[in-house]
């Protein structure tokens, strides 16, 4: 049986050195989702209204490209960015030959793969980090960057992941890097997308390429690889069928701490401390390039399987093998995104389609309370704050709504640039992250 904790809770069982486990501050914002790695702030009095002209503490231009989300500790603030180099049309025409399927991908010249140490408080850039040079990149797709996975924060190390293009380890004070590790690959297609985890002294990592299916844990004092687990779920014969991009997520059971981890066509759970399959669970249907990172509420799990057409599963958590004829509770089949992830609060759960369409249903039967059609289309997944959820579409709009058994909208809110990255919070500001810029926005 789980030991059943409060959602926000759930998941801080998470880091430390030494195997001591050490929950990480409220003040903080340490990864892809946060503290919980479900979209939970602890946060009060973060702002409901902002623009260009309001409620800006200070706006920082961001060199490059790159869709991860800013993590926060102390006085510092991080992310990570793609520089390229432009491609000749010459080389560009030479470059689509080699390509089976061009169609939706980005090509780009050489890649300089960086982290960007800001102040928190000013906003000013104090380092910039070169972790790889990349001669010849792989393409990736077009709504994607190079510099998509969000950095992790684990005591005085940052740890920086891109993919096959490597991982790196950044001690935040000297600014130094301790550790790199580039020797794991996989073909992304579409390019990186997984963020990394951290467990005590383990960074979990997911590589579900076209090629090889596989999650590693990496020891995070020098990268060496700690364990690795092969994908044993079946899959479609067709390798573009077996990628995904999904972000592990770690919960502290009574028998353990187990990895939640979602790959092509199924859920499985691992031992955190080994890596060994506990459990899986099918689809029941075709599911890729899988990119939610799942929800937990009371004893079940919520997974978005993301491609061809998204499903919703809700499936529970005290089963040992194949678990799909036992333990998957209900599925949903409308709707469902294949790029933002879900948001649970109160027995319901709310997330917006990658087409606009959000949609509130109780998460213990699945039956929807409430649906609406919001503007734009999304990537960025949702975070909660005092029942406050902030959606943010790819057009730099995002619209705040009350959560509840209705339909309330309480502001929205333009930037100039778009938004692909998830939302950050720290003390009582929102951190957002654009094209172009981070924000440090809260109420003046």
């Amino acid at each position: 049986m789980l030991a059943i904790l409060r959602n926000a809770l759930f998941v801080t069982l998470c880091l430390g050195w030494g195997g001591t486990g050490l929950l990480w501050s409220q003040d903080e914002w340490p990864q892809f989702r946060g503290p919980d790695g479900q979209g939970h702030a602890t946060a009060k009095g973060l702002p409901l209204t902002w623009s260009e002209t309001e409620n800006i503490t200070w706006k920082t231009e961001i060199p490059g490209e790159g869709h991860s989300s800013p993590v926060i500790s102390g006085e510092q603030v991080w992310i990570t960015t793609a520089i390229t180099r432009p491609l000749s049309p010459e080389e560009e025409k030479a470059r689509i030959a080699q390509i089976k399927n061009p169609d939706g991908l980005r090509i780009a010249g050489e890649l300089n793969l960086k982290a960007i140490q800001l102040n928190r408080t000013t906003g000013a850039i104090e380092r910039t980090v070169d972790l790889f040079q990349v001669s010849h990149p792989e393409p990736k797709h077009g709504l994607n960057s190079y510099a998509s996975p969000t950095p992790v924060i684990a005591g005085d190390r940052v740890f920086c992941h891109f993919g096959s293009y490597g991982t790196a380890c950044i001690d935040r004070t000297t600014g130094e890097v301790a550790w790199r590790n580039d020797s794991l690959r996989v073909e992304h297609q579409n390019g990186p997308g997984s963020s990394p985890a951290i467990w005590e002294d383990k960074l979990i990592i997911h590589f579900d390429g076209t090629d090889r299916q596989f999650i590693v844990a990496l020891n995070a004092k020098n990268g060496e690889v700690a364990w690795e687990t092969t994908r044993s779920g079946e899959m479609d014969s067709a390798p573009p069928l077996r990628k995904a991009y999904g972000t592990p997520l770690i919960i502290q059971t009574e028998t353990g701490p187990q990895v939640l981890s979602t790959g092509a066509n199924w859920l499985y759970g691992y031992d955190a401390r080994t890596g060994q399959e506990l459990w899986k669970a099918g689809y029941g249907q075709l599911g890729f390039s899988t990119v939610p990172r799942p929800i937990v509420l009371g004893d079940m799990v919520y997974v978005a399987t993301s491609y061809s057409q998204s499903r919703l599963l809700a499936v529970r958590l005290n089963g040992m093998g194949d678990v799909t004829s036992t333990h998957v509770v209900w599925t949903s089949d409308r709707q469902i995104p294949q790029k933002p992830s879900l948001i649970g609060l109160d027995h319901r759960i709310y997330f917006v389609s990658d087409k606009g369409i959000m949609r509130c249903l109780n998460a213990e039967t699945g039956e929807e309370v409430w649906f609406k059609r919001l503007p734009g289309e999304y990537s960025a997944s949702p975070i909660e704050s005092e029942g406050h959820l902030y959606f943010c579409n790819q057009d730099g709009l995002c619209t705040v709504i009350q959560a509840g058994d209705e339909y309330k909208e309480l502001a929205a809110n333009s930037l100039d640039a778009g938004i692909m990255a998830s939302p950050a919070v720290a003390g009582q500001a929102l951190f957002l992250r654009t094209a172009t810029h981070l924000y440090r926005i809260e109420n003046k």
